[in-house]
């Protein structure tokens, strides 16, 4: 198969740097070079299956099979503790309680006194919580019988499956979640997910600490899940490049 050997030599930085990317917001406990064989694995499978057409260039194809490799290799190790699910959790539910009564995002204090802890003893629970996602897989009732799961599109059939994923309710949903978010954390996220920032960069534009990036990104997070968890699927304003990106 010369093409999937010119394939693996041709893009195994771009699998380093999804690796990368994917890495700065998992806990330290996971490993670069796992990341990195499970996406030479996706791209192995990307270069057997595609098939050229001007719909699905191959980069674009390539990218999200690298990245669902990635993504079942961390689910098969169960890599997020269930202390951290527990602490995600416990967050969601505290915003969601705030929100109720408040009728308004609530502040970092607020959440951490419907948490009865103290303001750092919350920010330190926000640290613990890094790496949970906006968005798992079982968030959007994978696995039904007549479901294939977007990972097993054909190359053919579309050109980025994450378009064809956030659509309709779904993307409205997270549109608005985003929207309401308090002005720093939004731009917590875009810095992060729209130009690509690590989060020592990010902190030298907030002029915080990287642990400061770390907190205010899980904060924005557990608000995103827990408005997604309410069923927010209202009618809202004009679609966010953010939202496609997430």
């Amino acid at each position: 198969m010369p093409y999937a050997d010119d394939s693996l030599v041709r893009y195994a930085p771009l699998v380093r740097k999804l690796a990368l990317q994917m890495l700065a917001r998992l806990p330290a406990s996971v490993q670069l070079d796992d990341l990195v064989q499970a996406g030479m694995i996706g791209l192995l499978d990307a270069a057997r299956r595609y098939q050229e057409t001007p719909e699905a260039q191959f980069e674009t194809y390539a990218t999200t099979r690298i990245r669902g490799a990635m993504v079942d290799e961390l689910r098969s190790q169960d890599w997020l503790p269930r202390s951290v699910r527990s602490k995600s959790k416990r967050i969601e539910a505290a915003i969601q309680k705030k929100e109720h009564e408040l009728m308004r995002p609530p502040s970092e204090r607020e959440i951490a006194d419907a948490l009865e802890l103290p303001l750092d003893e919350y920010q330190a629970m926000l640290n613990d919580a890094r790496g949970i996602q906006i968005l798992h897989y079982d968030d959007l009732g994978a696995g039904d019988a007549d479901d294939r799961g977007w990972h097993d599109a054909p190359a053919d059939t579309a050109s980025n499956p994450l378009d064809a994923l956030l659509t309709g309710d779904l993307r409205r949903a997270l549109v608005g979640a985003i929207e309401t978010l308090p002005d720093r954390e939004k731009l917590v996220l875009s810095l992060c997910y729209e130009q690509g920032l690590n989060l020592k960069e990010i902190g030298a534009v907030l002029e915080v600490t990287e642990a400061r990036v770390c907190q205010l990104r899980s904060q924005a997070t557990a608000r995103i899940r827990a408005r997604l968890k309410e069923g927010a699927w209202q009618e809202l304003p004009a679609e966010s490049h953010l939202a496609q990106v997430l």
